[in-house]
């Protein structure tokens, strides 16, 4: 594990250097002089949102699903969940498992000491564990709105319930919710940004660190720019994949 994040701290090391060798001359000198720690910052911001989308998903499916089709105590206890996590501020979430269960200490928590001891895990948990709720919720949408009469053709055409789901009705769902989904990532993005008030050094970590020293508010003008640029990225990607879609069919 120490060696994972040993590699994880290279890559950010070195992608920080080269961005800023490659941007220093069209950049104001105030940007220059924090620019490595700006780009170290957007990348954990980066991979913060890419293992939380992942995690958050594979979450969400078996929720959605029992939200949607599962027996009504399920149903329920899928509902609670979803309406714990939605219905109450990031922010408190984050503070109430970092500082409050995370105060109990490594000898209370024993083995989950590793998770919660950690500002960026507990980050990642957190943004995981909202985010799986909020796209539970997207998908059962996208499955309720598939029409019924074909989950019952390709139940009487002899298909299985998970070869149903897998062919029929997820690939259907999803691009029903696909649109809502994008959304979801993009908030989560810009969401992101409240996990530097437990320490972690995320891009807005960074740039409070930077701030605190210089009180130049000119770097939150920057650090605006480079989280418009994500924002950029990321709906390209959501897009490119839905042209694909829409190619395919």
């Amino acid at each position: 594990m120490s060696n994972l994040a040993d590699f994880w701290d290279n890559v950010r090391e070195q992608a920080s250097v080269s961005v800023c060798e490659a941007v220093t001359f069209a950049t104001p000198e105030l940007f220059d002089r924090g620019c490595e720690r700006l780009i170290e910052g957007a990348i954990v911001t980066i991979g913060l949102l890419v293992v939380s989308c992942l995690a958050g998903f594979c979450i969400a499916v078996p929720l959605s699903l029992a939200r949607a089709f599962g027996a009504p105590w399920l149903s329920r206890t899928a509902w609670a969940y979803t309406y714990l996590f939605r219905g109450t501020p990031l922010l408190i979430q984050l503070w109430l498992i970092y500082f409050g269960v995370g105060s109990l200490g490594k000898d209370l928590l024993g083995p989950v000491w590793w998770l919660l001891g950690d500002a960026e895990r507990v980050g990642l948990l957190v943004l995981t564990l909202n985010t799986s709720a909020y796209v539970a919720e997207i998908l059962r949408g996208g499955f309720v709105n598939v029409p019924a009469d074909q989950r019952e053709a390709a139940m009487a055409s002899g298909m299985s319930p998970f070869l149903t789901l897998r062919r029929v009705l997820f690939p259907q769902a999803l691009r029903i919710a696909w649109p809502a989904y994008g959304n979801e990532i993009i908030l989560l993005l810009k969401g992101s940004a409240l996990v530097s008030t437990i320490t972690v050094l995320d891009l807005m970590g960074q740039l409070r660190t930077l701030f605190s020293r210089s009180y130049a508010l000119d770097l939150f003008l920057y650090g605006a720019v480079l989280y418009l640029i994500l924002v950029l990225i990321v709906t390209g990607l959501l897009r490119g994949i839905e042209r694909l879609w829409i190619r395919a069919s």
